[in-house]
């Protein structure tokens, strides 16, 4: 079983930052994929960016590519997402999530995560 823990949202104005992080317990194998997902009031959850627990690889989705980094510290356990030039738009709930079997595909459907953290609201004022 894995445990995970988003912490670093809040209210930033437009065209500001925020590092959100989350921590993992709980044993994350090789073959794990971490990803983050959001979730606006309304709508679906919309995948964010993804990376391998073990390897370099990442992915993003278009709207954020140019803004958003995900990064990881395998000895704190911890996956980062940076978030650069934020838009009112960004406005949700932001949520951390592990695919047991992602690291073959790094799947970009919630419904293949296994482990979600309690999602955290960032909120971008305009």
């Amino acid at each position: 079983q894995v445990q995970l823990v988003e912490s670093g949202g809040g209210l930033v104005q437009a065209g500001g930052s925020l590092r959100l992080s989350c921590a993992a317990s709980g044993r994350i194998l090789s073959s794990y994929a971490l990803g983050w997902f959001r979730q606006a009031p309304g709508k679906e959850r919309e995948f964010l960016a993804a990376t391998r627990w073990s390897g370099s690889y990442t992915t993003y989705t278009d709207s954020v590519k140019d803004r958003f980094t995900i990064s990881r510290d395998n000895v704190k356990n911890t996956v980062y997402l940076q978030m650069n030039s934020l838009k009112p738009e960004d406005t949700a709930v932001y949520y951390c999530a592990a695919d047991q079997s992602g690291y073959y595909l790094i799947r970009r459907l919630a419904m293949f995560y296994d482990f979600w953290g309690q999602g955290i609201q960032v909120t971008v004022s305009s």
